[in-house]
């Protein structure tokens, strides 16, 4: 499983790239006003995101627009700002055809708020290099979205889509909406390729009793051991 850094704050994204693990960013409209974010700033902001992960991790920057014909101009405005940027498109009829003309011009495609296994199919057979289920907004509607995300990473993986994606690549499952360490665990076990967490959560994941107890007895022992 790879992890992707679900946010638009950039200390965030430069001290998780610093831990050596994180293979992306995803960010969202939410996420940008949340920072205080512009308008006018937004693309050099993901720019600067952009400049921090590199260019081998891919930065989602999502199309805000509700026609194909304004989605696809709006996807091919956020491509020309780093060779790494991916244009995160809604499940929707329009973002299904706005995808395929992108994905057919080598732009890659995020595509986003998906809830179901026909969307996921439907949006893999448009072109789209990622798709993002979400798990914690099905739990605020008191359904289980890990059984979702675990559908659709089965019924993805039944299936070869690489003739449909830019260059060929195979569709991968971002597990998106992240709350909890757990979260994560029972996604890498379902064979979910991603998973974009915020922050906090990402922070959780390297966190466990056990490792503070022991090295909290390992710092003691040795203190007797400097002190002998």
């Amino acid at each position: 499983m790879k992890f992707f850094l679900d946010t638009a704050d950039l200390k965030e994204i430069e001290e998780a790239a610093s831990w050596g693990c994180l293979a992306g960013v995803t960010t969202n409209p939410s996420l940008y006003a949340k920072i205080g974010g512009k308008l006018s700033d937004f693309e050099n902001h993901i720019k600067r995101i952009c400049d921090i992960v590199g260019p081998d991790c891919p930065v989602s920057a999502e199309s805000v627009a509700m026609t194909r014909d304004e989605i696809i101009a709006d996807g091919r405005r956020l491509a020309k700002i780093a060779p790494n940027v991916v244009v995160k498109i809604p499940t929707m009829v329009e973002g299904l055809a706005a995808t395929k003309v992108l994905a057919s011009e080598g732009i890659p495609v995020n595509m986003t708020l998906c809830f179901s296994v026909p969307q996921a199919i439907l949006a893999a057979r448009a072109g789209a290099r990622y798709i993002s289920p979400f798990i914690g907004r099905f739990d605020d509607i008191s359904e289980d979205g890990l059984d979702q995300v675990e559908n659709i990473v089965a019924a993805i993986s039944n299936y070869d889509f690489s003739d449909a994606t830019c260059n060929h690549e195979q569709v991968e499952i971002i597990a998106a909406s992240v709350r909890s360490a757990n979260h994560v665990t029972q996604c890498a076990l379902m064979g979910a390729d991603i998973a974009t967490v915020p922050f906090p959560v990402l922070k959780k994941l390297v966190q466990h009793p056990l490792t503070d107890r022991g090295l909290e007895s390992f710092m003691a022992d040795w203190e007797k051991v400097k002190n002998a």
